[in-house]
């Protein structure tokens, strides 16, 4: 690499990375800490997800009457959607609002809170802090551009790193230091291997997510994966943005089906169902469900399967009348791991007019459903969560690294000054003879 081009590129990588080098670190830390966000709190809201076997003969209750009980236990925040599993000793799920849901049982209609609170707090802080920087009211604008422009400035540096890194010579014995850990340095010397090790091999996943990371935060990075497969944008951000679904005008004075009827309905044309969610309407002036999911703008709510989301902006600006009932589908054999399937029921027939999976979409909304999911490293499961957290845990060294090469470069120790010699001694004999 030409000497100059190089010196140009060093001092880029230097001065960005001292500049977004803590925001960045909080960023990798917090993106490290809600990697297994779903696992744990699944795992750790078991308990309380599980319903009691009821007596014998007891009736199971209707959705209806289930809201109904919600309503009268939580009449502050209206229900925005409703979660049924298929595991029979499963409760049915009760989303308030934006983020918050209870637990209803299905037989005696206890309405119980969310279990393991302490792990919910936990990670709603760090997800507070890996989007917006904690920052609350109107500075949470103000955090959500710092920490797209430290994302964007942490892809440059991976670009720059690479430029940097390109080694003289190809190799084992020039490219050994910067492959892999060596034992006994100290100082400098680890400093920079670490970085170099650590940087190369977390590279390749560390662009993945802030190349992702681009798309979620800024509408025209969103709109440019469209652009590039040849896709009209959606006029809402994210990857699971449709038009509601208008229903045929039922006779005057048709009343809808009940809830459980247009449940069944979906049940019998999906396979093997592992969760089914739909989506209540909004009351007048009040939000829509829950936002898109984790590290689309809203809290991931409880209302839907994890990490799908609503249909954003779903109820504001559509068609007006009567509109469709929408279920999400989530199957248990699915592919990719974040597929589900849309389901538009019309409520007065339980006839279904429309349904939607992932095969259906077009190239531009699949890539950005995968950048969305790849952000987190959930298209993979737990085998991609562990590669995504890894590659931020690496980064927070990337981070601690940098600046203690920056601190040795611009803060050099003071060499101590050696000792002047002494003047040697004279020997006892010597002296005696010269006092002759």
């Amino acid at each position: 690499m030409n000497p100059k081009l190089r010196s140009v590129l060093f001092w880029i990588h230097l001065v960005s990375g001292l500049i977004v080098g803590l925001v960045v670190g909080v960023m990798s830390f917090t993106g490290a800490a809600i990697a297994f966000e779903s696992q744990i709190v699944d795992w750790a809201d078991r308990d309380a997800r599980h319903a009691a076997p009821p007596a014998p003969g007891t009736p199971r209750l209707t959705l209806e009457e289930l809201i109904a009980k919600v309503k009268e236990a939580k009449p502050a925040v209206p229900p925005s959607g409703v979660t049924v599993s298929s595991e029979p000793d499963s409760m049915v799920t009760v989303a308030l609002g934006r983020g918050a849901a209870v637990y209803v049982h299905p037989f005696t209609g206890e309405v119980r809170e969310q279990g393991a609170q302490g792990w919910r707090a936990f990670f709603h802080t760090m997800e507070e802090l890996h989007r917006w920087l904690a920052a609350s009211g109107d500075n949470r604008a103000v955090g959500k551009g710092v920490t797209g422009v430290a994302n964007l400035a942490f892809l440059l540096l991976g670009i720059t790193g690479l430029f940097l890194w390109w080694p003289r010579k190809w190799n084992l014995r020039a490219m050994r230091p910067t492959l892999w850990f060596r034992r006994g340095l100290k100082g400098k010397a680890r400093d920079f291997n670490w970085h170099n090790v650590i940087g190369f091999w977390s590279l390749p996943v560390l662009v993945v997510l802030t190349a992702s990371g681009a798309v979620i935060s800024y509408r025209w990075a969103s709109n440019l994966v469209f652009t590039l497969t040849g896709n009209e944008p959606p006029a809402a951000q994210g990857p699971m943005a449709a038009a509601p679904v208008a229903v045929p005008t039922p006779a005057p004075g048709t009343k809808p089906q009940a809830l459980d009827a247009q449940f069944d309905a979906v049940m019998k044309q999906s396979n093997a169902w592992e969760a089914i969610t739909l989506r209540l309407a909004a009351p007048p002036g009040a939000g829509g469900p829950q936002g898109g999911p984790r590290g689309e703008g809203a809290p991931r709510g409880e209302g839907a399967p994890r990490g799908e989301g609503g249909q954003r902006g779903e109820g504001r600006g559509g068609p007006k009348g009567p509109q469709a009932s929408t279920f999400t589908v989530r199957e248990q054999e699915r592919w990719p791991l974040f597929a589900s399937n849309t389901v538009s029921v019309d409520p007065f027939t339980t006839q279904t007019l429309k349904t939607e999976t992932y095969a259906d979409f077009n190239s531009g909304r699949k890539a950005r459903t995968w950048l969305r999911f790849l952000h987190t490293g959930e298209a993979f499961g737990w085998f991609g969560q562990l590669i995504a957290a890894l590659a931020s845990f690496g980064a927070v060294f990337l981070v601690y690294t940098g600046y203690a090469l920056s601190w040795r470069r611009f803060v050099p120790r003071r060499k101590s000054q050696p000792a002047a010699p002494a003047a040697p001694a004279v020997p006892p004999a010597e002296s005696e003879t010269h006092a002759a």
